[in-house]
């Protein structure tokens, strides 16, 4: 049994979730193989080759395998599928975008964020909002499936082991070209790897106040920001920004939650953190429910007080 996972990178770095879905295909057991795709990706085909429980890195570079778009790296994919009893990827926004294509031409179902692995047919991942947890077993010749990062500790990196393998590129499909990415930048840790979240809801008022009470508490703990879905509607802060059922789902050592009243859209992405804290004027929120800790009050009170705490 041979496992392919398809590695999420920035051509130079492996993004954080690759190391979480290297250990949920680990779990699975059998020879795991890292497919990275890219141009000019050998610095990240040799970070590839450090992680523990990858026998083989597959390394296809190429011109039109920049920009990552799902069109061409799932042509790649098809074309290098045979043997391969599991094909993994990380159910971050790229996995979310590839892997349903892979299926599609694979002719198979996906499994979708799977949180537990049974056997090595048999998966569990969360419906209903994570509100129950469905037990899926998949007769399918070849399993393809996004992992939840959160759900599985990441891999740890040491000396180069893995041999790198170049394979040839699959031919430019030419069905889409990426125009232009904006991205959002911050000197803060990355939202979906970080260990402590400050996350604002609605009861802010504003984007102003969000900035304004949010960015120096963060700033103090060396935090990442989030914010409720409602938030972001609001336009508050970017969707990337957004913690929850569509947006990140987190799962970081505390879990701050300021002006959020605890919808379960918002619950589902951030409710397995390890520590939650939760600071609202309504006694009643369902935040409450789930909280190690709860503090009732006013927030435009309460937070300057707890920043300036913060030594």
């Amino acid at each position: 049994m041979t496992i392919l996972v398809i590695a999420e990178h920035d051509h130079q770095h492996l993004k954080a979730a690759t190391l979480n879905t290297v250990a949920a295909a680990l779990r699975i057991g059998g020879d795991v193989h890292l497919l990275v795709a890219g141009a000019n990706c050998q610095a990240a085909a040799r970070a590839a080759a450090t992680l523990t429980g990858v026998s083989r890195v597959k390394v296809a570079d190429a011109a039109h395998y920049e920009s990552q778009t799902a069109e061409n790296l799932s042509a790649l994919i098809l074309a290098n599928a045979a043997g391969y009893s599991h094909i993994l990827a990380p159910a971050t926004t790229f996995g979310k975008n590839l892997l349903p294509r892979v299926a599609a031409l694979l002719d198979v179902a996906q499994i979708s964020e799977i949180t537990a692995v049974e056997a090595a047919d048999t998966f569990v991942r969360p419906i209903y909002a994570g509100n129950a947890l469905a037990t899926v077993k998949s007769h399918d010749a070849v399993k393809v499936i996004t992992v939840r990062s959160t759900a599985f500790d990441a891999v740890s990196a040491g000396e180069p082991v893995a041999p790198i393998e170049h394979i040839d590129p699959a031919a430019d499909t030419a069905q889409s070209t990426l125009i232009q990415r904006e991205l959002t930048q911050s000197a803060r840790p990355e939202l979906g790897a970080a260990r402590i979240v400050v996350s604002g809801g609605r009861g802010l008022g504003n984007g102003e106040n969000y900035h304004r009470l949010l960015e120096p508490l963060a700033d103090k703990l060396g935090a990442a920001l989030g914010a409720s879905r409602a938030a972001v509607d609001a336009g508050f802060v970017p969707n990337d920004y957004q913690v929850g059922q569509t947006g990140k789902i987190v799962a970081p050592q505390l879990y701050i939650a300021i002006g959020i009243s605890g919808a379960i859209q918002h619950l589902a992405g951030m409710k397995e953190s390890k520590v939650i804290v939760a600071i609202n004027k309504d006694a009643d929120a369902p935040i409450f429910q789930i909280a190690d800790y709860g503090l009732v009050g006013d927030l435009f009170e309460l937070i300057p007080q707890l920043t300036s705490a913060i030594g």
